[in-house]
């Protein structure tokens, strides 16, 4: 028997725009996992504070504000404080590829920009992060 991947799909920040989080939330489920989705606007402390009582394996961020090199690393930040430093921090939005080196070295495991599909969400989300729960 195995196990069931449990992700936290989340909207930092004041970017109103959640149709790509709910799309790929909605293909995680469907690929299996438990998928916990915090809704917009959101701020760093409730996203992690989330994660953590749900005792997720990741979590899922979505960006298009602009605001990724401040919100991503605040996320892994409180992660880290809180002692779920472990916990798969992923993000995706409008996310220029010049910043995508910095997020990774500040522990953004992965970025997906415009044009990911949902297919290769899933594929990484499978392959990257470990689970914690049983089926």
């Amino acid at each position: 028997m195995g196990t069931r991947i449990r992700v936290v799909v989340a909207k930092p920040g004041l970017d109103g725009h959640d149709r790509g989080a709910k799309v790929v939330a909605r293909a995680l489920r469907d690929a299996g996992m438990e998928v916990i989705y915090t809704g917009l606007h959101q701020t760093a402390e409730q996203i992690v504070e989330t994660a953590i009582q749900e005792d997720a394996d990741a979590v899922g961020l979505s960006v298009l504000s602009g605001a990724h090199m401040t919100l991503f690393p605040r996320v892994v930040g409180l992660l880290r404080e809180r002692g779920a430093g472990d916990m798969v921090v992923f993000g995706g939005g409008i996310i220029p590829e010049a910043d995508i080196p910095e997020l990774e070295r500040l522990g953004v495991a992965k970025v997906f920009t415009p044009g990911a599909t949902t297919q290769a969400i899933v594929e990484w989300v499978r392959a990257n992060v470990a689970t914690t729960q049983p089926a």
